[in-house]
């Protein structure tokens, strides 16, 4: 079961700002993607449920953040299903996270006091997603479209939504449209957990980067 309230995942969620998102295709490599996270100050941390042997990965992530660092809160993201929703809370995710919207997987988090993040791209989806006890909405797939100027316009009519743009590169100036835009936290991790970085687990060139896009959530001005 999750080893973090809902609560208490969903408020570290909004006063970190940045949800850092990873794969990695071996325990070792998750470790240190992690261990970076956390040196960095990041305490909110998904893994995507991407590649053969992710779930097996995840699973020994989630036994290191047991012992070594139980304050960091880790979900699992990519997660399509309720079967698989069950597997990866049994596995102790702190929460859930997919590019779609399921009701079945919906309620398996519900009851199990789970934080669900599905992707949606409409506000009609946006809508059923509260409707289903979301609170933090993934906008995906942010890439097709002017997705400020979209996060604006959904905000107009419907200012209660907290919607969390992913896969945005992180650079500053993109950081900041975000925030000037509404979003109640961004998704980074291409440009931060790069393949290079990853073979090599350098953990001191992840957590360098993700410092700095931490410290642009943190500037009272954004």
């Amino acid at each position: 079961m999750a080893r973090h309230s809902r609560l208490e995942v969903l408020s570290a969620a909004l006063e970190q700002r940045i949800l850092p998102i990873f794969n990695a295709a071996d325990a070792a490599s998750a470790i240190a993607v992690v261990e970076a996270c956390a040196q960095a100050g990041a305490r909110v941390v998904e893994y995507t449920n991407r590649g053969p042997g992710a779930y097996e990965v995840f699973r020994a992530l989630s036994a290191h953040v047991a012992t070594a660092r139980p304050d960091v809160m880790l979900g699992a993201g990519t997660i399509l299903d309720g079967p698989t929703a069950a597997l990866f809370i049994a596995a102790d995710s702190d929460f859930i996270v997919a590019p779609t919207l399921s009701g079945e997987v919906a309620a398996i988090c519900n009851r199990r006091a789970v934080p669900y993040l599905p992707g949606c791209f409409t506000p009609t989806e946006v809508s059923e997603a509260q409707a289903l006890g979301c609170e933090l909405i993934k906008l995906f797939p942010q890439a097709a479209i002017d997705g400020p100027a979209w996060l604006e316009s959904v905000l107009r009519p419907m200012p209660w939504s907290r919607l969390v743009p992913t896969g945005c590169p992180s650079d500053a100036a993109t950081l900041r449209r975000w925030f000037a835009a509404g979003a109640a936290a961004v998704g980074v991790g291409p440009d931060i957990f790069t393949p290079a970085r990853l073979a090599g687990r350098d953990i001191p060139g992840m957590v360098q980067a993700l410092r700095a896009v931490l410290e642009v959530a943190r500037d009272p001005a954004v």
